[in-house]
């Protein structure tokens, strides 16, 4: 009998996985796992398409279409006025956590630190684990989801390889300012520290406010691995499609593992992205706008429950404290309530944290939703 032991025995089925077959199973409102329930923009479907049809269907390059990369480049000097070298700076991914994943594997040795805000995305920690590196978890302060700098202080020593920043933020919607990437620089400037700058949220930023990238930085420039997505900017999930950007002495470093973890991207998808990115910027220009009154119409629904809400800042998230409703439950518990006797599913905000607070009284909603069904929702929720 072969004997093969679990390199992540910790590791099982997701939340994610967990609270969508719940909603499946009892088929109740699922506003849990990250996607929206409407369709891309019918310009985006008929380009890909079209792309298919006309042939695009074999191995794209290894760093991605460069008709692709150039749209990206274009969005960067606009938004940041940042020159990107579009072959040297940029590689097309199949989705943002592949990205991540493999920028982890490029620059973390076995025995390094990562330094990892919570709440955080459930990648970070399997993918520095796998690499023999230790995950170094930092809470941040609620209720706005603060930064702990005196503890990030403390933490950085001799073995600290990476820091992870995740703006906008999720599951709490929280940003990084420009004083929270300039506390960040001022610890880490004479130190061998590389940034990995998780951004795939970077144009879903609400009341005015600006998405603020780490490549921005001219002193975070060298050292710094931005993830992107296409997939929550197109509202195609599916299509897994991302990208990574970073100078060229990183980016070699990145392609040396990207290219035996996956090779490319798929081909009809990078050519519709980049068609419809070229003859429709008016739909990254509208975005912010377009989730903004998603996420209102959302908190305008539960006004009047006794659910407490901080506006979230970003992303399509929405965190709700459920406190003076069930103080009872933990937020696990408080979820399969909702699910099994109101037929509303949400995710709960332990799932994101290694050390869960007690007594948190979170659980994030989805509002990447159809209006009738934030409207139902707020319906749900207002009557408990």
């Amino acid at each position: 009998m072969i004997e093969v032991h679990s390199k992540l025995p910790a590791s099982g089925v997701t939340i994610f996985s967990t609270m969508t077959a719940m909603a499946q199973r009892l088929n109740a409102l699922n506003l849990s796992q990250g996607f929206p329930d409407f369709a891309a923009p019918p310009a985006l479907l008929e380009a890909l398409n079209q792309a298919s049809l006309a042939g695009h269907n074999q191995y794209a390059p290894g760093d991605g279409i460069l008709a692709l990369r150039e749209q990206l480049a274009l969005q960067f000097m606009q938004r940041d006025q940042l020159n990107l070298d579009p072959a040297t700076e940029i590689t097309i991914t199949p989705g943002a956590t592949i990205g991540i994943f493999c920028t982890i594997q490029a620059i973390v040795h076995a025995g390094d630190e990562v330094i990892v805000f919570d709440p955080s995305y459930d990648s970070y920690a399997p993918s520095i684990a796998l690499v023999g590196g230790k995950a170094i978890h930092i809470p941040l302060q609620a209720p706005d989801f603060s930064v702990d700098w005196n503890r990030v202080q403390h933490a950085i020593n001799h073995k600290t390889r990476m820091v992870i920043v995740n703006t906008p933020h999720n599951p709490t919607g929280a940003l990084w300012s420009k004083q929270d990437w300039q506390t960040l620089i001022a610890l880490i400037q004479d130190k061998n520290i590389v940034v990995l700058s998780d951004e795939v949220y970077e144009h879903l930023v609400f009341d005015g406010r600006k998405h603020i990238s780490a490549l921005s930085f001219p002193e975070l420039r060298s050292r710094s691995v931005v993830v992107g997505s296409f997939g929550k900017t197109f509202h195609v999930t599916g299509w897994k499609t991302g990208y990574c950007i970073a100078a060229p002495a990183l980016m070699t470093l990145f392609r040396q593992i990207y290219q035996f973890a996956n090779f490319c991207g798929v081909t009809p998808v990078q050519i519709a992205l980049a068609q419809y990115m070229q003859q429709h910027p008016e739909h990254i220009q509208g975005l912010a706008a377009f989730y903004q009154q998603k996420r209102d119409l959302f908190l305008a629904g539960i006004a009047t429950s006794k659910f407490q809400a901080i506006p979230s800042q970003g992303t399509y998230f929405q965190s709700l404290d459920y406190s003076q409703i069930r103080p009872d439950l933990d937020d696990v518990a408080m979820c399969q309530y909702l699910a099994e006797q109101h037929k509303i599913v949400a995710i709960p905000v332990s799932a994101f944290y290694c050390e869960p607070p007690q007594h948190a009284g979170l659980i994030r909603f989805c509002f990447a939703k159809q209006e009738q069904t934030l409207i139902r929702a707020g319906e749900i929720l207002s009557a408990i």
